[in-house]
């Protein structure tokens, strides 16, 4: 849970709901915004990763400001939306950060529909 906290709080931004919460914790809660997330920990809990997607304004700007704050995303070389934003076939622009425990952040701005 150490790892997890100071990942999402040093380099996404996100800030812990509690103030009381500490790595010691079994669940914790961290917020950025309009954006809550719930991290876990439980014996017996075998389903590694989930994904969250988060809607933003801007995705170059905010990709490169973690990738300054020591986003490493060298562990996904084969994966175009881990290496920077990409423009998707249905609209959006997006980067996808895999975070310490194997969850996915996926990063949307909506671009346009195909066509329109």
């Amino acid at each position: 849970m150490q790892k997890a906290i100071a990942f999402y709080t040093g380099i996404l931004d996100f800030k812990l709901k509690y103030k009381a919460a500490s790595a010691n914790d079994w669940v914790v809660d961290l917020v950025n915004d309009n954006i809550e997330l719930q991290l876990t920990i439980a014996e017996g809990d075998y389903l590694f990763g989930s994904v969250a997607n988060i809607w933003v304004d801007e995705v170059d700007e905010l990709f490169q400001k973690y990738v300054q704050r020591g986003l490493d995303h060298s562990n996904k070389k084969d994966s175009p939306v881990h290496q920077g934003p990409t423009d998707q076939t249905w609209g959006s622009r997006e980067f996808y950060i895999t975070d310490v425990d194997g969850n996915t952040l996926r990063f949307c701005m909506q671009q346009s529909f195909p066509g329109s």
